[in-house]
């Protein structure tokens, strides 16, 4: 077992590369070239390139070379348990369904093109539709498409989505947009004003796409806003650089956590290798 698991890793590891270089492509050809489109290719890159960076680094018997290839070893290892208990976290609670009636069902923006909704956001709209119409008549709850407007965008998200949830036939008494935020925590505190300006005061039902459920759950946590969060589908050639893009997202906002984490074995390769070179003169 212990030489098969030996053999298969590198392949199991050049495999993966090239699906996220491939992925990265086909990204870049639909959605163009943004670092965020582009973070399976890179890592694609990385997961190839680093092995070899490290293996010349050993070959050279120098220890500061050593120490740093043992530290980039850790370093890999440690973000990529990361990501693995993050993606498998982020999937199943994706996968859960709400246990609420909620109040009012706040809809988060993405980018609109020409001023019309994308299909990525009209997924969304689509979800929160289905949760609107699954209510019952005196309960229907209040719809709030959140979205300010970005510098490449006509107007706000918020208000291409409310004339498309109109649209839909949700009657206009029924849909309030929110049309200022411009980052997901803003989304959902200036959503729950929203609903507590329209007499919504219960739990909020937060719709998003299944990537962003996970963080979109953290941050309603954070903000101590009362709200449960559902997924909608997202297209599978996305889902890579998108779920890298949520990775990178709680990293950032957890920086200090993985510091503290990562800085024992950083002084202990430093002590190490700081050891052998005087030693060795």
């Amino acid at each position: 077992m212990a030489v098969g698991i030996v053999v298969l890793s590198p392949l199991a590891i050049v495999v993966l590369a090239g699906f996220l270089i491939s992925n990265g492509v086909t990204m870049m050809r639909n959605e163009g070239r943004s670092l965020g489109n582009l973070l399976a290719l890179l890592a694609g890159v990385a997961l190839l390139g680093l092995p070899v960076f490290a293996a010349l680094l050993v070959v050279t018997l120098n220890p500061v070379a050593i120490g740093l290839a043992a530290l980039l070893f850790f370093l890999c290892s440690y973000f990529g348990v990361v990501f693995v208990v993050f993606l498998a976290y982020a999937v199943a609670y994706g996968k859960m369904k709400h246990t609420i009636d909620p109040a009012a069902v706040v809809i988060l923006g993405s980018q609109i093109i020409k001023g019309k909704v994308p299909p990525l956001l009209r997924s969304r709209l689509d979800k929160g539709l289905e949760v609107y119409r699954g209510a019952s008549a005196k309960t229907a709850p209040l719809l709030i498409p959140s979205g300010g407007q970005g510098w490449d965008e006509s107007r706000p998200e918020g208000v291409a989505m409310a004339e498309y949830l109109v649209s839909a036939g949700v009657p206009v008494a029924h849909v309030v947009a929110e049309d200022q935020a411009i980052s997901t925590a803003q989304n959902l505190q200036f959503s729950a004003i929203v609903a507590r300006e329209h007499g919504r005061d219960g739990a909020l039902l937060v719709v998003t796409n299944n990537y962003h459920v996970l963080r979109a759950a953290l941050l309603s946590r954070k903000l101590g806003i009362n709200a449960q969060v559902v997924g909608s589908p997202t297209a599978r050639y996305f889902l890579p650089s998108a779920f890298l893009r949520e990775f990178v997202a709680i990293l950032r906002e957890h920086k200090k956590l993985h510091v503290i984490m990562c800085l024992p074995f950083v002084a202990l390769t430093v002590s190490v290798t700081a050891a052998i070179i005087t030693v060795s003169q």
